[in-house]
């Protein structure tokens, strides 16, 4: 099982960016979804999550201007990432937690970063 990630890019403040991150293999059940940023020089920290029942939870930093959605379906979570400001500049990673596939299972796993840059 792997997770790729895409949608990171360069965009003026007050801007919107949508991340994408699909989850690939025979995937039977996947708990949690989630994104991460990790600044530099600072830790990766929480951005936001869904689980399987669709509950979401986000930083306080990012209510009311992020919104996290998952298509189950497609083993897929993203990412809309509206009124962007400097400091949302970051590597956004995803996250995929209580992964159960091919009889197996994964507690945890990342995708490769996505860049996010915020001008301003």
């Amino acid at each position: 099982v792997q997770l790729q990630a895409s949608g990171g890019g360069l965009v003026q403040a007050g801007g919107s960016l949508r991340l994408s991150c699909a989850a690939s293999g025979k995937i039977f059940r996947i708990n949690v979804m989630g994104w991460y940023r990790q600044a530099p020089g600072k830790e990766r920290e929480l951005v936001a999550t869904v689980t399987s029942g669709a509950t979401t939870n986000y930083a306080d930093s990012v209510k009311g201007r992020f919104t996290i959605s998952r298509d189950s379906a497609k083993n897929t979570v993203y990412l809309q990432m509206n009124s962007l400001k400097p400091e949302d500049t970051a590597v956004y990673y995803c996250n995929a937690a209580g992964i159960t596939w091919s009889g197996r299972y994964e507690s945890e796993l990342w995708g490769q970063g996505t860049q996010v840059t915020v001008s301003s």
